[in-house]
């Protein structure tokens, strides 16, 4: 049997990668700190303990951040600013960003996490009308 291979790649195509495997968890983070790195109501990551990431290019356009004091860590393509995969605990967690991936996602999202910390207007978004392109 074949091994899973998922592709992503940032915003402007200069960070390209394969991640290998499957994924174990996919949580909807609602904390200060994921909503302050997504520009949005949540974090969407998804986190694998067996699965590997292979850069196919741009590897060098990548770069990190972690939270002084904490186990808040990020990748990201520092010509764009896309969320990117990022390796944790030594080796141990694959986390990648959900939006960051370019084939589909074969796990639906686990939980949402954090929600205590929800942003409040992030409640009863489904009465917001939708819309299948922009306004106006």
């Amino acid at each position: 049997m074949t091994e899973k291979k998922t592709p992503g790649s940032c915003l402007c195509g200069a960070a390209k990668f394969e991640i290998s495997g499957g994924f174990d968890a996919f949580f909807l983070c609602h904390c200060s700190r994921c909503r302050k790195n997504s520009g949005s109501a949540h974090g969407a990551n998804l986190f694998a303990t067996s699965a590997t990431i292979e850069w196919l290019s741009g590897d060098e356009a990548v770069t990190s951040f972690r939270l002084p004091d904490t186990r808040h860590e990020r990748s990201f393509c520092r010509i764009c600013g896309s969320a990117l995969p990022i390796v944790q605990n030594n080796g141990a967690l694959l986390v990648v960003p959900a939006g960051s991936l370019d084939g589909p996602v074969d796990i639906r999202p686990t939980a949402h996490i954090c929600c205590a910390s929800r942003a409040e207007w992030d409640a009863d978004l489904i009465d917001v009308p939708h819309m299948d392109g922009l306004p106006g």
